[in-house]
């Protein structure tokens, strides 16, 4: 069969999110998941941990796309739960912070960390050049380091560079993620204390960004903006499958043949050849993915800008 599968090569649908990787089950839920206008947020605690490490998951899915006050709602959800992070980490309230938006700005459905960095309120340079700052003004700094691809420059060694230069109380990480559902694609935003690994999402994992790596407390903030199409190619046979199963009673030995008795690892591994003939390991990401991705921005760097400097409020 297909050269057994290429020995039988297993494929593994990729994601990022905790909540789909079946590890939230493994974790006690701390409190019940709260439903704020819509957007549920369900926080996640690895007490078994020694690192105690936190989840939140908020999910959007049920507000409407670009509406003003459910985006609004988003900000207010996602700034509170920067704050309980923030105590969470007993990360004091005027604590210096750098936020490192990662990704390529060139490629939309990777440019949300940069475009974040863009839209944030930097204030270091008051503090630095001591200038008149007002109480709710706290100390940040942005870094948008590229990609490997761009620089040449792997994007630890270059915020390790910055952080040997610059005074920093912690870190606060944007960056784009991947699904595993496509439901998920840009209507889940994770905030995590366990930080971030640059190009996950894409199949291409570089040195992490964590408190083990670069010494100071890490909040990671991710959206998944793409999908593998292994992904969608694996559920809508599942759909088709599924679906003649309940309506047609007979002869479905024949209708599914040999196909219809494969494991699920040789399905997987059956698509992935298919769409891996010409080398390329593909992503989808939604055709309004422009649209989604500016919202993002605004609601990520908005609920930054609230949380970390309440005056603007």
């Amino acid at each position: 069969m297909m050269n057994e599968m290429k020995s039988k090569k297993l494929y593994s649908i990729r994601t990022d999110l905790a909540c789909e990787n079946g590890f939230f089950r493994k974790m006690k839920e701390q409190g019940k998941t709260i439903d704020k206008n819509g957007i549920v947020i369900t926080k996640y605690l690895d007490e078994d941990n020694s690192c105690n490490e936190l989840y939140y998951n908020i999910d959007t899915r049920a507000i409407k796309t670009h509406d003003t006050d459910d985006l609004n709602n988003c900000i207010d959800a996602l700034s509170d739960v920067i704050i309980e992070m923030k105590k969470y980490l007993q990360i004091k309230e005027n604590a210096k912070c750098l936020i490192i938006g990662l990704g390529n700005i060139n490629v939309t459905p990777d440019s949300l960390g940069p475009m974040v960095c863009d839209n944030v309120i930097i204030t270091r340079h008051m503090f630095v050049t001591n200038q008149d700052v007002s109480d709710g003004i706290t100390e940040v700094s942005a870094l948008a380091p590229g990609v490997m691809g761009t620089t040449g420059i792997e994007t630890y060694d270059i915020v390790d560079a910055v952080l040997k230069k610059i005074d920093i109380d912690y870190v606060i990480v944007i960056d784009a993620l991947a699904a595993r559902a496509t439901e998920r694609v840009n209507k889940t935003i994770q905030v995590t204390n366990v930080g971030i690994t640059p190009g996950s999402g894409v199949g291409n994992s570089r040195k992490e960004l964590s408190i083990k790596t670069i010494g100071k407390p890490v909040i990671a903030i991710g959206v998944p903006t793409v999908v593998d199409a292994v992904t969608i190619a694996s559920d809508t046979i599942d759909i088709v499958i599924n679906y003649i199963k309940s309506h047609v009673k007979e002869e479905q030995d024949k209708i599914f043949g040999s196909f219809g008795n494969l494991k699920e690892e040789d399905k997987k591994a059956l698509i992935d050849e298919v769409l891996t003939e010409s080398g390329f390991n593909m992503v989808v990401t939604p055709k309004e993915v422009d649209l989604d991705i500016n919202d993002l921005t605004n609601v990520i760097s908005g609920a930054l800008n609230k949380a970390l400097h309440p005056l603007v409020n």
